[in-house]
């Protein structure tokens, strides 16, 4: 007999070998069907998996968030199962769970249809159905290569042969499906339920390397039963319709061009919204004390490989050789530049905290396929700021941060703002002692600020733990954007010092800070968020005047000047075209207001004012205008 504690006050004896199967139908007879699979400690295993120690246990429910990637592992499963089925000659490679869904990459010559999406989706119905019992097997490594290799697995072997000889393999079986897997699964097929739908296909190369075979990615979403899946494809649907780049492009705001991936070419009105923001913040972090800085785009490798970042990011930083033979790295983050500003000549305590702040252009290097829109480019610029302060100035300087983000993001409309606590990365820089000292400053930090937050175990920046402020948007999508992060490793490793009260030199706290994060990312959220119509206190053109007749262009253009004297972004529409298709043309480039004059209009002195989105005209005067204009703006 064993004891297996289940809470602190529940403790119950079983027989060894016993399994998570056996355990729920003694604890929960009533509630079979609803759990998945069973936690041993913080590993979740299958039910089916023996139990022979003591060790202290829960349960994952259907209901559970902890549910969702299970399901969505299965899910994958059940649809490489309905390929091959349909199609035998079709080898499965690799399938993991993503945001919202699944994927997973197929070896074949010709590319999925939509009609065999189609199909697959309806086998996929039909596996769910036969019910069939999911089993885990372990095999040696030796024995894997050859079951796949004799199967014409050829990228399985290949996999296997990558695992170290240490490591375990396992197997999971359903019906005749056979696929290398650590698990966890569901006990059967059924349990996977209704709630999935095959979503598109892409190519993608074999382990993301373009010199290896082109694969078929098909993707899907999963979900715990049909209305969530409803739901979630509804959201699909608006975030179609709120696409940045379509409404970008509708908006003249900018493009890309193979040439330049992952970088943005910005237009007149794109440039002027991007300094609208940098505009507002720069405003903002002059009111908080900070000082404006700017370090150079490219510096010496040597620099990098101090700092930490070329061992971290090096596979990811843009390189090039100068003719002096000295390697030289395109910044991939401003804050080893922001420490040798700091260096320059001595620092005092009298003269902490000190604040840099920095609209700085970093380049990373994103594989292609992960490039999207706005969203993810390789060449971005942060609104970085490094705060330079002593260690008793750590709780105070970082609640001035949350608060001064919260208030920037309620500027935006984003009062709905979740937050996440990220500790220690396996991979990082420092001790075990500074980063005690770290992940203590900050947690005494933002339990000082009084907000919500969650742990995010494990996903703290390689130089220190970190606060991520994730925002969400109109159709209830999460957005991570600002991050605040409390740093005793860089100060250390590019010996930066300050002289302290008691005349000695002392290695100061570096607060790592962005607000918006990326800009161009942010204006992305933004655009989506709004579905193009931006708040006319930040729309790159508030106004535009369309005539309707040419006897009135010296009317518009007076009209122009005044409304331009008030520092408004106005724009003439003096086009020999019909008022109607100016209006259409307008308002799918979401300008906020439109001004139309005629002969009426200008005999009156008035304007006919239409605000996006109504299809209602309003005759006021020119002073109304400008004055209601004003007031919505301020």
């Amino acid at each position: 007999m064993i004891v297996v504690e289940i809470s602190e006050e529940k403790k119950i004896q079983i027989t060894a070998p016993s399994t998570g199967k056996k355990i729920a139908n003694d604890i929960f007879p009533n509630r079979l069907n609803d759990i998945i699979a069973i936690k041993i400690g913080d590993e979740i295993w299958d039910l089916s998996r023996e139990i022979n120690s003591p060790t202290n246990i829960s349960f994952v429910f259907r209901g559970d968030e902890e549910a969702l990637e299970i399901l969505r592992h299965d899910a994958a499963h059940v649809m490489a199962e309905a390929v091959q089925e349909l199609y035998p000659n079709t080898q499965v490679t690799i399938g993991p769970v993503i945001e919202n869904g699944f994927y997973y990459d197929f070896a074949r010559e010709k590319p999925f249809s939509l009609e065999e999406l189609e199909r697959i989706e309806k086998k996929m119905h039909e596996i769910v159905d036969r019910d069939e019992v999911i089993e885990r097997e372990v095999w040696k490594r030796d024995e894997g290569i050859e079951f796949f290799n004799n199967k014409g697995e050829l990228f399985k072997s290949e996999i296997i042969s990558s695992i170290p000889d240490s490591e375990e393999i396992s197997v999971y079986k359903q019906g005749n499906f056979i696929d290398l897997c650590k698990g966890p699964h569901l006990p059967s097929t059924k349990h996977l339920g209704d709630g999935f739908k095959l979503l598109k296909v892409a190519g993608a190369y074999w382990r993301g390397d373009h010199n290896q075979p082109m694969l078929q990615r098909i993707y899907g979403t999963a979900w715990r039963n049909k209305k969530e899946l409803r739901l979630y494809l509804t959201q699909l649907e608006e975030a179609e319709k709120r696409d940045h780049r379509l409404l970008g492009k509708n908006m003249g705001l900018f493009h890309f061009q193979p040439e330049a991936p992952g970088a943005v070419f910005w237009h007149n009105k794109g440039w002027n919204l991007f300094q609208n923001l940098i505009d507002f913040m720069r405003k903002k972090q002059n009111e908080a004390g900070y000082v404006e800085i700017n370090t150079p785009d490219i510096m010496d490798k040597s620099l990098w490989e101090t700092s930490g970042h070329w061992g971290k990011f090096g596979e990811n930083m843009f390189t090039t050789e100068a003719k002096e033979d000295r390697v030289y790295a395109l910044k991939p983050m401003n804050c080893p530049g922001h420490i040798q500003v700091f260096k320059q000549g001595l620092k005092s305590y009298r003269d902490l905290p000190l604040k840099f702040s920095e609209f700085g252009k970093v380049h990373r290097y994103e594989p292609s396929g992960a490039l999207h829109g706005l969203m993810r480019v390789r060449a971005f610029t942060q609104d970085d700021a490094h705060i330079f302060c002593t260690e008793d100035q750590i709780t105070e300087e970082c609640v001035e941060v949350c608060n001064l983000i919260l208030e920037i993001y309620k500027d935006f409309g984003f009062e709905n703002v979740h937050i996440k606590f990220s500790d220690r990365p396996n991979k990082r820089v420092g001790n075990d002692v500074i980063w005690d000292k770290s992940e203590k400053a900050l947690m005494t930090a933002i339990n000082a600020t009084g907000l919500p937050y969650t742990i995010n175990s494990g996903e703290g920046a390689f130089y220190g733990p970190k606060i991520e402020f994730v925002l969400r948007d109109a159709i209830g999508r999460d957005w991570q954007c600002g991050t605040l992060q409390v740093d005793l490793n860089l100060p250390e490793l590019l010996k930066a010092n300050y002289i302290g009260e008691d005349g000695k030199k002392h290695r100061p706290v570096m607060i790592h800070r962005a607000l918006f994060g990326s800009i161009e990312r942010f204006i992305g959220i933004l655009i989506e968020h709004y579905s193009g119509n931006l708040p006319l206190w930040l729309a790159p053109t508030q106004i535009v005047i369309a005539t309707i007749t040419s006897d009135s262009d010296n009317y518009a253009l007076e009209i122009d000047k005044l409304l331009k004297s008030k520092n408004l972004k106005v724009e003439v529409d003096l086009r020999n075209e019909k008022i109607g298709y100016k209006i259409r043309e307008h308002s799918l480039a979401k300008i906020p207001l439109i001004y139309s004059v005629g002969e009426r209009e200008k005999n009156n002195r008035t304007v006919s004012v239409r605000r996006l989105g109504s299809k209602k005209t309003e005759s006021i005067s020119i002073d109304e205008a400008i004055n209601s204009v004003l007031n919505q703006i301020r």
